[in-house]
């Protein structure tokens, strides 16, 4: 044989490998019958070829398919009613049925409210006589806080006298004026009566208060019918509110001297 017929021995010959390599190879796995039942039936498994997993075969209920439940779930959500809903407030509840209606309630909304009943005042008795002196004149006393006052009134033209003055020139401020004059507006008498008074005591707060209080006073003593009206607007009361007296180791009435630790 020439050369080029002899057969390569690199090519034919193959390197034998130790028998001790060949005995570690691990030897081929072979399919249990479950497996291979499984590859043959083409990836179905059966109940029993199946392992117990926490359960066994016999108490696991059958699965229905999907196709079959998903129309059974909607037969039954359509058999059952609905549930009713909660309770709550409702939008638009006034509704208008026609333009009659419509016209009706705008009447009612631009409707002026109804005025409040005038309160309702118990009979002055007739034994009730009024009090008046030989000049016509009714008096009373006023106070309020320190302030006492002795009031005088007589029907006039609506002036007043405070201790030899006019009560514009007295009585500086328009509060302490309006304070004054609230009796006869209420019994609507203002500028029907002339009044003479003198006050002392206090400042012109509680003095303007006392001669309120006299002029309240002596309107019931000259004309008893007002006493309800005057009552009712707590002109007859007298204010029981005065200044707290200081108490001993103190700057005022409770104001205590500042502490230091040290």
């Amino acid at each position: 044989m020439s050369d080029n017929d002899t057969p390569d021995k690199d090519a034919t010959e193959q390197p034998q490998q130790p028998a001790e390599a060949q005995e570690e190879r691990p030897a081929p796995r072979r399919r249990s019958r479950t497996t291979a039942s499984r590859t043959e039936a083409g990836g179905e498994a059966t109940a029993a070829s199946r392992p117990a997993r926490g359960r066994t075969a016999a108490s696991r209920a059958p699965e229905a398919p999907a196709e079959e439940t998903a129309p059974a779930r909607t037969e039954a959500a359509a058999e059952t009613p609905a549930a009713p809903r909660a309770a709550g407030p409702r939008r638009g509840a006034q509704t208008f049925e026609g333009l009659g209606s419509l016209r009706q309630a705008m009447a009612q909304a631009t409707r002026p409210a109804p005025a409040p009943a005038a309160p309702v005042f118990a009979p002055i008795p007739e034994d009730v006589q009024p009090k008046r002196d030989a000049l016509g004149r009714s008096y009373a006393t006023g106070k309020r806080k320190n302030a006492v006052a002795r009031v005088w009134i007589r029907p006039g033209n609506g002036k007043i006298e405070v201790n030899g003055r006019d009560s514009p020139i007295y009585f500086a401020r328009p509060v302490l004026r309006m304070l004054i004059s609230q009796p006869f507006v209420v019994t609507d008498r203002l500028g029907q009566f002339d009044v003479w008074c003198t006050v002392s005591g206090g400042g012109l707060s509680g003095q303007a208060g006392a001669v309120r209080h006299g002029i309240s006073k002596a309107l019931t003593f000259y004309e008893p019918g007002l006493r309800p009206v005057l009552k009712h607007g707590g002109f007859l009361t007298r204010d029981s509110r005065v200044v707290e007296r200081k108490k001993y180791g103190r700057h005022k009435a409770r104001r205590r001297p500042q502490y230091s630790k040290r």
